[in-house]
């Protein structure tokens, strides 16, 4: 479930695209193609369960569709 595109020039780890299973607060657990993950939201809330987000470095970047 990655991402094609061009990777992290600080990491050179590229985003994951992950699914929301939950939110609590200002994280949200996301399953991605590699598990779950927790990651921060603050710069796409707020989420819902079933949105997909972008994710990288345990931070979603951006929202790619809601249900």
């Amino acid at each position: 479930m990655s991402s094609p595109g061009v990777p992290c020039l600080t990491c050179a780890d590229a985003a994951t695209l992950g699914s929301v299973i939950s939110v609590a607060e200002r994280e949200a657990t996301v399953e991605t193609a590699a598990g779950l993950q927790r990651v921060a939201i603050e710069l796409v809330a707020p989420v819902r369960p079933g949105e997909l987000l972008l994710c990288h470095a345990g931070v979603a970047l951006s929202r790619v569709s809601a249900p």
